[in-house]
């Protein structure tokens, strides 16, 4: 999965904070006060999107309603196990990585690992 330019990236968050299916004028409001695109310029990211698999869109009268086909933490998830793959030496990119976390990530990953890998009976889950 490719990574976002800038503006992909700014609209694909607000697709994901509407969290409904959105108009491009929807869209492009909610880029206010931050960014001032213009309105063709949000629906032709938006049709980018769409084109590169990252939304769905149902016409709704003369205008298209765009909504995110997966969640934002299954986008960031499915970009993390790309890059991972890619690499020559995953337990070491895996260690980089787990280093350079901060105590409040460690935890959450510790939570999450929690969640993902449950204890068996045996008592030799992860810490």
């Amino acid at each position: 999965m490719r990574r976002l330019g800038e503006l992909e990236a700014q609209v694909m968050l607000r697709v994901w904070q509407l969290n409904a299916p959105s108009s491009v004028r929807a869209v492009q409001e909610a880029l206010l006060p931050d960014r001032e695109p213009a309105y063709t310029t949000v629906m032709t990211v938006l049709d980018k999107l769409f084109r590169k698999g990252l939304l769905r869109r149902r016409l709704d009268g003369r205008a298209y309603l765009y909504e995110a086909v997966l969640s934002r933490d299954a986008y960031t998830a499915e970009l993390m196990s790309a890059d991972w793959a890619a690499g020559d030496s995953r337990p070491g990119a895996l260690v980089y990585f787990v280093e350079g976390m901060t105590p409040e990530q460690t935890d959450a990953l510790r939570d999450a690992l929690r969640v993902a890998l449950p204890e068996p009976p045996g008592g030799t889950g992860p810490a």
